[in-house]
């Protein structure tokens, strides 16, 4: 008996020791689809990189806290710069 877990397998892989054909074919179509559907999912896609984003930026500001505040005030500056300049041109 073997202590050790088995490792999972993804939902967009087929599992390895298949024997009858059809299982095979049904494995593999599950797993195509589940491709499809992982790649086609933007929404779900954009919220894991803004979930990681979020992390890497609560991360950065219990190291610098500091260092991040100076990034929101300049990014803050940045954005109304931006409105600002945008305004003016739209306005003349």
């Amino acid at each position: 008996m073997s202590s050790e877990a088995p490792v999972p397998v993804p939902r967009t892989a087929v599992p390895l020791g298949i024997s009858d054909p059809v299982e095979q074919a049904r494995a593999e179509l599950k797993a195509a689809l589940a491709a499809i559907e992982e790649k086609a999912n933007v929404p779900r896609r954009v919220g894991r990189v803004v979930d990681e984003r979020v992390a890497q930026a609560r991360a950065f500001n219990r190291r610098n806290p500091a260092l991040a505040a100076v990034a929101v005030v300049v990014g803050a500056v940045a954005i109304g710069a931006a409105v600002w300049g945008a305004v003016r041109l739209y306005t003349r």
